[in-house]
């Protein structure tokens, strides 16, 4: 971990003596990298240590604190509200949305390109959850299942895919021309909304702590990384 560290802060110093100059006018892009290839790494290292503390059995201690904490609200008023919370994170939620943001985009911008970055990083997401679920092979929680589910616990794919689809689309509230009052807004409900359907996924009774914690960092691991690629296109396009 600590040569990881120092080789990421070699790198960074290269980065800030090479291409940081306030008269560069593609300076935004590579702060975003800059900014994106720090989060991807912390990011990837802390799903890293999960996972082995998973392994390990150090995070039975995590889960059962949370669990009990979380489910001494259980209340059966409470419990519609959660399972809508947590629909906001299934597939045919990000179907509609996705198709409602790409005419949004296409009538302000007159592209399809950020709609198209959005699928990418989602299809991205769920394809790796689908094959970390099977590799890692974490069973469900022994409690009752409030909701329907079929696959297996670590990380939780409604986690891992609201992080990627809703923390990409905050990341480009914050890149695109907004206001700043809007900007901060949008932020929030978006954070908010990310937050409440991990937690929907423990109240519900369907996943472990650790697991909705996994799957936030899986999400911004690919946010963090598709980020990185995207500016590097846009660079590279504004060279040709």
């Amino acid at each position: 971990m600590q040569q990881f560290i120092k080789k990421v802060i070699q790198w960074v110093r290269e980065f800030l003596r090479e291409k940081f100059h306030q008269d560069n006018e593609l300076f935004p892009y590579y702060l975003t990298i800059l900014i994106s290839f720090i989060l991807f790494a912390v990011s990837l290292n802390v799903f890293i240590e999960i996972t082995e503390g998973l392994k390990e059995d150090e995070l039975s201690p995590f889960d059962d604190y949370f669990i009990h904490k979380i489910q001494s609200f259980h209340h059966p008023s409470w419990i519609p509200i959660f399972q809508f919370i947590t629909q906001l994170g299934d597939r045919s939620a990000y179907v509609i949305l996705i198709f409602a943001i790409g005419i949004f985009f296409f009538l302000r911008h007159g592209k399809w390109k950020f709609n198209l970055q959005i699928v990418l990083v989602l299809i991205l997401s769920s394809l790796s959850n689908l094959v970390l679920k099977r590799v890692i092979n974490r069973d469900r929680p022994s409690l009752e299942h409030l909701v329907e589910v079929s696959t297996l616990s670590f990380p939780s794919g409604h986690a891992m895919s609201a992080m990627a689809f809703y923390g990409f689309l905050l990341y480009l509230g914050i890149r695109l021309d907004m206001r700043l009052w809007l900007k901060i807004v949008l932020s929030g409900v978006l954070g908010l909304l990310i937050l409440l359907i991990g937690i929907s996924r423990i109240y519900l009774g369907v996943h472990f702590p650790s697991d909705v914690l996994a799957g936030f960092i899986g999400g911004l691991v690919w946010v963090t990384f598709c980020s990185i690629l995207f500016n590097i296109i846009d660079i590279y396009r504004k060279k040709a």
